[in-house]
């Protein structure tokens, strides 16, 4: 079992930056494959990023390639998205996720935080 927990949202203008945390439980951090997933409102939950347990790869989607950036501490069980030059429609709630394997598929992963808004305005 893991218990994610996000913080770091907030309201923020376009073109500013957000860092977005997970703080997860459990001794088994290392060997999960972490993902950022988000919903807008009417829209599916889309993948983000994810990083391997190892850290040493991660992939992005399209839409935020060059701007965000997934990383992960396996000592302090934390992984960060680091968000940059926002823009209105990354405005969402942004999920964490924990799985054994990676996959852009929200139902790959049993595990899953609560959810922090982020909105950017223009």
């Amino acid at each position: 079992q893991v218990q994610l927990v996000e913080s770091g949202g907030g309201l923020v203008q376009a073109g500013g930056s957000l860092r977005l945390s997970c703080a997860a439980s459990g001794r088994t951090f290392s060997s999960y494959t972490m993902g950022w997933f988000r919903q807008a409102p009417g829209k599916e939950r889309e993948f983000v990023a994810g990083v391997s347990g190892s850290d040493d790869w991660t992939r992005y989607a399209d839409s935020v390639k060059g701007r965000f950036t997934i990383s992960r501490d396996n000592v302090k069980n934390t992984v960060y998205l680091q968000m940059n030059s926002l823009k209105p429609e990354d405005s969402a709630v942004y999920y964490c996720a924990a799985g054994p394997l990676f996959s852009t598929m929200s139902d790959r992963y049993p595990y899953w935080g609560q959810g922090t808004q982020v909105t950017v305005s223009s």
